[in-house]
């Protein structure tokens, strides 16, 4: 894509999507600024591994936010449709060529496998000090799910 920086290689991105020099500004900043509005009334945060978790209960979830009253029939129509691999299979229509980048796996924490082990330390590293002990850090399960 034209509008977005082009790297050498995977090394190359990490470095600065860690620091922050990518177009849509650092990641953590994103996460830091989220967690100040974890307890607003009009803001619900979910994340994909509590939908693998559950998904019927992450679904009950978010429509009960919206207010919208659904029948297990339903929500069990929108579990189906919304699965991974319900998804991928339709990522060609609904993402064209970047169908295949998105919809990898379906699993948690295979991003791991693609990082080195200095990454997967830096990463730690920046996520205990940005989100550690916060509400969004909690709610990502960051220890479970994500540390290296």
């Amino acid at each position: 894509m034209p509008t977005l920086p082009s790297f050498g290689s995977w090394d190359e991105y990490f470095t600065a999507f860690m620091h922050g020099k990518l177009c849509w500004g650092s990641y953590f900043d994103y996460l830091v600024e989220w967690n100040k509005h974890m307890d607003d009334e009009n803001v619900m945060a979910i994340t994909y591994e509590e939908l693998k978790e559950n998904q019927m209960l992450g679904l009950k979830k978010i429509a009960d936010f919206f207010g919208f009253s659904l029948s297990e029939e339903e929500i069990q129509t929108v579990a189906e449709k919304s699965s991974f691999k319900a998804m991928k299979e339709k990522s060609s229509k609904t993402h064209g060529a970047f169908g295949k980048i998105f919809f990898r796996k379906g699993i948690i924490g295979d991003w791991k496998d693609h990082f080195s082990e200095a990454q997967n330390k830096e990463m730690d590293r920046k996520f205990e000090e940005c989100l550690a002990g916060t509400k969004l850090g909690e709610k990502m399960k960051y220890g479970l799910y994500c540390k290296a």
